[in-house]
């Protein structure tokens, strides 16, 4: 018996320059450092730790504070999949994560971002 999954989120920000935020850059690429460290510590009681970084998700608040039109537009087009990320594009992974379909995959960081390129 025993087991379980953990899932952290870090963010896709840290892996293309964002230079007016470098704490929040080093906050968010610590987290898969912490997903590594805790996968190989925790790993022997059968409890699986990974991360999901996700793109810039289209949230309520993001259209509040950050989102224009010409941004956007810019980032999308920059994506391999055409769409707007929506929070129900994280779903499926972490669904995923948390099922016995991923019982083998421990500090992994996978990438929800439309194939930003």
């Amino acid at each position: 018996a025993g087991g379980g999954s953990i899932i952290n989120f870090t963010s896709t920000s840290y892996l293309i320059n964002h230079p007016d935020m470098p704490a929040y850059t080093a906050a968010k690429a610590g987290i898969l450092g912490l997903t590594k460290g805790l996968a190989g510590k925790l790993g022997a009681d059968r409890i699986r730790v990974n991360a999901i970084a996700p793109g810039w998700v289209i949230t309520e608040r993001q259209k509040e504070l950050w989102v224009t039109e010409h941004g956007l537009a810019a980032h999308v087009a920059k994506q391999c999949i055409k769409d707007v990320m929506q929070p129900e594009d994280i779903v499926g992974t972490v669904l995923f994560l948390a099922s016995d379909a991923s019982r083998m995959l421990t500090a992994q960081m996978l990438i929800v971002d439309g194939g930003f390129l």
